[in-house]
């Protein structure tokens, strides 16, 4: 009901107007309502619009031994493939047979030989090919990009097989014949990498250095320096697939020694479980080769952030 009460108090009215009684407030605590985002959102999340819980949108966690899941992988499908008799052991031997072609090659003490020769070659020449390829990079300088970079561009065009006849003829048939192909394929990959990486160096970089009033010295440690690793870590991945890739086309001309060598000898009385052992261990020298690069770069760059991290 309406209440109308009046009272005087002094010399004025003070007039009370009440409406319906009202229950006195209650211990619990209020329910508050949702806002009307909330219930929109939680709507379309449980009809499946939008996640309920945001995904990461990165690779996702990393796997233990990951890069030698392919390899099993294709090693599995050769072996039951060789067991089911579906391949020709004539042209394609069975991974037992590989297996047993490289225990006897190992008892003759030829398969050790071999090897030493062929990491020997690959190793000296990817020492010599980086240090020409960086002694090489010239993204600093103008006048080093007008002398070297033209020449270098030209040299990538070319493969090293058209080079063959002219280093034969040069140096011969020898080892520094076979060592400068190498080098020459490791030097093209580091110096184009490196010097992409010097080149783009971010100008606010250089001017913040310049601001500071850096040396020289301490320009190139503190900026060139960790702009450069990156790339330089790429080239030198590349160099050592290279360096395995002259190793092979080295090993087979004219060579008197070597996993190539091995591998050619097999060809003229059809061997192919020995031709296989060749192609074992070129692919473990080259994976297990890159993998050591990936760890020094992940231990040398640590502090960067990629999506790999």
């Amino acid at each position: 009901m309406n209440l109308d009460l009046t009272s005087r108090t002094g010399g004025g009215t003070a007039t009370v107007t009440g409406g319906p009684e009202k229950a006195p407030p209650s211990s619990a605590p209020p329910t508050s309502t949702p806002p009307a985002d909330a219930t929109t959102a939680d709507t379309a999340a449980a009809a499946g619009l939008v996640p309920a819980i945001q995904r990461r949108l990165g690779r996702g966690r990393s796997i233990p031994f990951g890069r030698l899941l392919g390899p099993l992988l294709l090693v599995l499908a050769w072996w039951g493939a060789s067991a089911a008799g579906w391949l020709d052991p004539r042209k394609l031997s069975s991974p037992a047979s590989v297996v047993t072609s490289a225990q006897e090659l190992w008892v003759s003490g030829r398969l050790q030989e071999s090897v030493q020769t062929s990491l020997s070659r690959a190793l000296l020449g990817l020492l010599i090919g980086v240090a020409a390829g960086l002694a090489l990079a010239s993204g600093l300088s103008r006048i080093g990009d007008a002398v070297v970079d033209g020449t270098l561009q030209v040299k990538r065009s070319i493969p090293n097989l058209a080079l063959l006849p002219l280093l034969i003829l040069w140096l011969g048939i020898g080892e520094t014949m076979k060592v400068v192909v190498i080098a020459l394929g490791v030097t093209v990959s580091i110096y184009i990498n490196t010097h992409a990486a010097l080149v783009s160096i971010d100008a606010r970089y250089v001017e913040l250095a310049e601001a500071q009033r850096l040396s020289r010295w301490l320009f190139l440690r503190k900026v060139v320096l960790p702009a450069a690793l990156p790339g330089f870590f790429t080239g030198l991945r590349l160099a050592v697939t290279a360096a395995w890739l002259g190793l092979i086309v080295v090993e087979q001309i004219n060579a008197t020694s070597g996993i190539g060598y091995m591998m050619f000898q097999a060809q003229q009385y059809a061997q192919s479980g020995i031709i296989l052992v060749g192609l074992v261990l070129y692919g473990t020298f080259g994976f297990a080769s890159d993998a050591l690069v990936r760890l020094v770069e992940g231990r040398v760059l640590s502090w960067r952030r990629t999506i790999t991290a």
